[in-house]
């Protein structure tokens, strides 16, 4: 019993941080990173959707 109740106060730790991380970001969004730049994710040599650079280019975001 010992042990749930400590996964759960971790667990629930966890989700206030992520929530306290969104709340104090402008806009509520997690920094974007390129990650369309994956080719796992990006098969077809598509733009980045956050800042629209090629695969082949630097990120073009500046925060």
């Amino acid at each position: 019993m010992k042990l749930i109740l400590i996964s759960v106060v971790l667990l629930a730790l966890g989700f206030a941080g992520i929530a306290i991380k969104i709340w104090a970001k402008k806009g509520g969004e997690f920094g974007g990173t390129c990650a369309s730049k994956n080719p796992l994710f990006n098969e077809e040599g598509q733009p980045c959707s956050f800042c629209g650079a090629m695969p082949s280019e630097q990120c073009k975001n500046e925060d």
